[in-house]
């Protein structure tokens, strides 16, 4: 691997995994709206290079990503959010928000970016355990991951032909930002550190599917594919006992 392109690179598992590429000594592309963030890591590792945008920006994204001086051979598109539906309660602009990085996000990155890749390169794409299952509360994060990973799952069969392989990263819950404003309890609970390690290891041996951690996925992977009021019993309990 030359150089990696990563989204959402100012927080979280994004953040971590541009560290820790760096740390290998690799070029990373660092993308993100928080510029001050971006500031820190071109100023701590001297492989790292910024591009501040907003992804939910059809134009910002196609004048940062379109053309790239160093193209990458590996593309982490990770950039993501999470809110969450009380009681049921359907919120049209939360939904939006959340469509708009997480989904509409994710195609702006894709498309300005496609006409680089290349016989050879990955992209690595992140979606979460949450598509997988109904999960309470996920109304609206849940449908923007199972639109994340129908789009990634699409583009392995579309892009295959061309050399162009596509990994699919399912995380279940990881000590991010986004996850310390949880007010429930969050089952096997992992670091970015743990992430970042699962994504590099997977991405190093070229696996298409990336589940972590192990055993919580796969937990729900299996209930996933039980009848579906099965999935809404047992996905309340697992959650009910932490």
């Amino acid at each position: 691997m030359n150089s990696v392109l990563i989204t959402g690179a100012t927080s979280g598992i994004g953040r971590q995994l541009a560290e820790d590429y760096a740390k290998q000594g690799t070029h990373v592309i660092a993308c993100g709206r928080n510029t001050d963030a971006l500031n820190e890591l071109t100023q701590k590792y001297a492989c790292v290079s910024a591009l501040a945008f907003d992804l939910t920006d059809v134009e910002q994204s196609k004048q940062a990503l379109s053309a790239l001086e160093n193209v990458p051979d590996l593309w982490i598109f990770n950039a993501g959010d999470c809110e969450y539906i009380d009681d049921g309660q359907i919120d049209a602009a939360l939904f939006k928000r959340v469509m708009d990085i997480n989904v509409l996000g994710l195609t702006n990155a894709i498309s300005a970016c496609q006409d680089q890749f290349k016989k050879g390169h990955r992209l690595a794409i992140v979606g979460s355990i949450a598509s997988e299952v109904a999960l309470p509360r996920a109304e609206a994060y849940g449908a923007s991951k199972a639109a994340v990973s129908y789009l990634a799952r699409a583009l392995q069969v579309d892009l295959k032909p061309r050399g162009i392989n596509v990994s699919i990263i399912f995380p279940g819950f990881v000590q991010t930002p986004l996850t310390e404003k949880n007010t429930f309890e969050m089952p096997m609970l992992i670091t970015t550190e743990q992430a970042s390690q699962a994504i590099r290891t997977g991405l190093a041996k070229g696996k298409s599917h990336i589940y972590f951690p192990k055993r919580f996925t796969l937990i729900l992977r299996l209930i996933g594919a039980l009848p579906y009021r099965w999935q809404n019993a047992l996905t309340t309990k697992l959650l009910a006992q932490g």
